[in-house]
């Protein structure tokens, strides 16, 4: 029986990735391709390999579990689910939907009317009566797909049922493998999801909610949780559970093929829980280097290359170092931005925006700066940086910087553009950079998020305000004077700031790029409210 999927990963041009979850321990088949599941803690899965399909081909695929039929579902209203290979002929063209902070759906009328329309559920009811030629690429989903620590009502009894639960657990959050399983069939199981996570590729990163509110803000915050009875268990459970859901499927075949961690588990004979515990552990320790874990990786597709950059599990906190990410991962990012390889479009994920509206980016160096120093004003600092999530990459001044630096060399590397795609901060926007040096290329930060959560009230008038020039002004003096040095990008808002659910589109064609975000306006259609071309010149567009 299949219990969740199929979820299309990683396609190439003749390679597909297709996860599944089962009820038991089975052989899973796709277009003749085999895979027998690995045994986590009682539950089963598999990564189906698909091979020999042919470039710029479209194939209707069938999941068979022990030789019987479980894709598709009998009945179902939706079209066929399809591989869609790139080829020579669709090298220059992408369109690729991406946002982040995706809450499930609940029952709960109140809770739903909250909430609102979940706009990516939106947009797969719109794909159903489209051409397959007009369905995106790739689905780039930025962080927070699952909160683990802002349960619905069906989380917190399903947890509330558990006999073995440990009574120093926390009784309103998740903890264990077992318990993350839960909110992933959650969110993946809802009909029209479960569909466009079958037929669109689909690349994932975490972000904190993923794990927990703030994960890595700072030591003093990784203190504050080592500390505690439960947050190894909890760590365990969200690190293990996000490599078997989301990190595996992102890889390409031959770094699967290379993966020491998928090879043992793969080759585990019964419960590999062992060997995802060890391999948890490494990934949360403070190791920038060989030891560690991955989690940023790289897709090309035709023309354009993308590069998610993990800036929340990466980042190196102990022995007085700040960083987003440490030197070796950075290295690797360089590298793979700048790999050989005929590259029109460059395109970075990163769940925090590396360009926040002015007045908050300079709030947060400037506090980066306070938390710094010893004694009550450090303490003060630190408490400010925890209580108003000053923890994105301005806060990290030193890897701002240096990602600012990778962004200018690519955009004087021949590319067209450079877009950072992002999510997290609860409002929609897109600002185009202007670098020291600059380059010919255009380079936009585009941020969505939320896909389906609540917005609270102060969100609105506070980054407004965080955009206005009068407090830009006021900030930059403040942080002038704090002794931060100068950035060497500035940056002016196109659109934005748009609030409430919202899915974002980056079209491409050639070396042509555009924008637009779109808001659910009932369970099946979305109303576009901005469209930006971002290659010169700029034109903004804002439909009613």
């Amino acid at each position: 029986m299949l219990v969740l999927g199929p979820v299309l990963r990683h396609v190439g041009e003749t390679t597909a990735q297709i996860w599944v979850q089962t009820e038991g321990p089975a052989t899973v088949r796709v277009l003749g391709c085999e895979a027998r599941t690995f045994e986590v803690q009682g539950h089963h899965f598999a990564l189906v390999g698909v091979t020999g399909l042919s470039p710029d081909s479209r194939t209707p695929y069938e999941v068979h579990v022990d030789g019987e039929q479980v894709w598709p579902l009998p009945n179902t209203p939706f079209p066929a689910s399809l591989i869609r290979t790139r080829g020579a002929e669709c090298d220059g063209t992408n369109r690729i939907i991406f946002g982040s902070c995706r809450y499930a759906k609940v029952a709960d009328p109140k809770l739903s009317a909250k909430l609102g329309i979940d706009a990516l559920d939106a947009y797969a009811a719109r794909m159903v009566g489209r051409d397959p030629g007009e369905w995106p690429d790739a689905l780039l989903l930025l962080g927070d797909q699952v909160y683990a620590d802002e349960l619905t009502p069906m989380n917190r009894r399903r947890i509330a049922g558990r006999r073995d639960r440990h009574p120093d657990w926390p009784d309103d959050e998740i903890v264990d493998f077992g318990e993350y399983v839960g909110l992933y069939r959650d969110s993946w199981s809802d009909p029209e999801i479960r569909w466009l996570l079958s037929t669109v590729p689909t690349a994932m990163i975490f972000d904190d909610h993923d794990i927990r509110d703030d994960w890595n803000t700072s030591k003093p915050w990784r203190d504050e949780m080592r500390a505690t009875s439960w947050w190894r268990d909890r760590i365990r459970g969200g690190l293990a559970s996000y490599w078997v859901f989301q990190h595996l499927g992102n890889l390409a075949p031959d770094e699967l093929a290379a993966d020491r961690d998928w090879a043992r588990i793969r080759a585990a004979e019964g419960d590999a829980w062992p060997l995802l515990v060890e391999l948890a552990d490494r990934a949360d320790a403070e190791t920038d280097g060989a030891k560690g874990v991955r989690f940023s990786f790289r897709w090309d597709l035709g023309r354009s290359r993308f590069v998610m950059i993990d800036s929340r599990n990466g980042r190196i906190l102990e022995d007085g170092q700040h960083l987003m990410l440490g030197d070796s991962e950075f290295d690797w990012i360089e590298g793979a931005v700048h790999a050989p390889g005929a590259v029109d479009h460059l395109v970075l994920g990163t769940s925090l925006p590396w360009l926040l509206p002015h007045a908050i980016g300079e709030l947060q160096t400037v506090n980066e700066i306070a938390a710094s120093r010893p004694g009550w004003r450090g303490k003060v600092g630190e408490a400010i940086r925890q209580g108003a999530d000053l923890e994105h990459w301005a806060a990290f001044r030193e890897s701002f910087d240096r990602l600012t630096a990778m962004i200018e060399r690519a955009a004087g590397s021949g590319v067209a553009s450079v877009n950072v795609l992002s999510g997290d901060v609860h409002h929609s926007y897109a600002a185009r950079a202007d670098l020291e040096a600059e380059p010919p290329a255009a380079v936009h930060q585009l941020t969505c998020s939320p896909v389906h959560n609540h917005v609270e009230w102060f969100v609105k008038p506070g980054f407004r305000l965080g955009w206005s020039r009068f407090t830009r002004r006021l900030t930059e003096r403040w942080s002038e004077r704090a002794g931060a040095p100068a950035k060497t990008v500035d940056w002016e808002r196109l659109a934005g700031p748009l609030f409430g659910n919202t899915i974002a589109t980056l079209d491409i064609s050639g070396r042509h790029a555009e924008v637009f975000f779109e808001q659910p306006t009932s369970a099946s259609a979305l109303a576009e409210r901005a469209r930006l071309e971002l290659t010169a010149p700029v034109a903004v567009e804002v439909a009613p």
